[in-house]
């Protein structure tokens, strides 16, 4: 199922051009962390169950850690710095 789940979550999102922080553009409430309707806000086309196999710690946030992961593993576009 994981193999199933990257694959769909690469084919998705990595057409974007977008690339993800946690900055005050998309970490609405400033607590240093994405949900996914922050992360949705600024990526439409991400799905919950993408979502969920980034969030490797199951609490329902991204942290930085959790986001380089998903960059790492072609699940989201690379960011520049």
């Amino acid at each position: 199922m994981f193999r199933t789940l990257f694959f769909l979550g690469a084919a998705a999102i990595g057409t974007t051009a977008l690339a993800l922080s946690i900055d005050a553009d998309t970490d609405a409430n400033a607590d240093g962390l994405l949900s996914f309707y922050e992360m949705q806000a600024a990526m439409p086309e991400l799905t919950e169950e993408l979502f969920l196999l980034i969030d490797r710690t199951e609490d329902g946030l991204i942290d930085a850690d959790e986001l380089a992961q998903a960059e790492e593993a072609a699940l989201l576009p690379v960011t520049d710095g």
